[in-house]
């Protein structure tokens, strides 16, 4: 599959999932849900461990790896961020809160072409404009 077909199925799920959660918290403390939805990921990583340990081992034992950067980019995201995320989606409507959110994108484009010194074109620069444009809109 290529890039564009991966990313789609991610858009998919990951905008399916808001709406799971939001149901979710109409019922549930912020902490609670995050507790569960990390017990979520620990069923599919275990599953996921079944088939790729050895790549996993390998990780751990032939550094540098790199693990160590996507294990706190793991605790920012899926931990603290995710609270943040609750708190909003607990508190805000569901189409709003989610577009807010989902406009990380800025933030990595913005890493990527001050740190990383990635290209910054025409296309990404409308890109971005849009996200801004979004985001007022949504505000």
């Amino acid at each position: 599959m290529k890039s564009f077909h991966w990313a789609l199925l991610t858009v998919i799920i990951w905008g399916f999932v808001p709406f799971l959660e939001k149901i979710g918290l109409n019922k549930l403390p912020v902490m609670t849900a995050l507790f569960f939805r990390c017990m979520g990921v620990m069923v599919g990583i275990s599953a996921l461990m079944l088939f790729k340990l050895p790549e996993v081992k390998q990780a751990l034992t032939n550094p540098p790896s790199g693990w160590h950067y996507v294990a706190i980019g793991g605790l920012l995201a899926s931990v603290i961020g995710q609270i943040f995320f609750y708190n909003a989606l607990k508190t805000g409507d569901v189409s709003k809160v989610t577009p807010m959110a989902g406009s990380f994108p800025l933030v990595t484009f913005l890493l990527g072409v001050l740190i990383l010194k990635e290209a910054l074109t025409l296309n990404k620069a409308f890109g971005v404009l849009f996200i801004i444009i979004g985001v007022f809109l949504l505000n």
